[in-house]
């Protein structure tokens, strides 16, 4: 079996979590509150403790296509020190 990426589940970085949130007009809290997790966790992803993974990232991408949020990044290789969820 072939494991497939979801339509909306995008590469998501620190820059392109802040950008969004950002393009929004939105505090970490009220991102937070859209995505049912936590201030803290949207902190963590914009520090690049971690990224945003599964669910999460499939919200942002849903998130960023109906708002019509492109956000292009050429030579970035930010890499976070974890990849759990908290």
């Amino acid at each position: 079996m072939t494991k497939r990426r979801a339509k909306y589940q995008a590469s998501w970085n620190a820059r392109r979590v802040r950008a969004l949130r950002e393009t929004l007009r939105l505090t970490q809290q009220q991102m937070a509150d859209e995505l049912g997790t936590r201030q803290q966790t949207v902190s963590e992803w914009e520090t690049s403790l971690y990224r945003p993974r599964g669910a999460s990232a499939t919200l942002l991408g849903i998130i960023a296509e109906r708002a019509g949020f492109t956000y292009e990044v050429t030579g970035e290789t930010e890499t976070p020190q974890d990849d759990r969820k908290p």
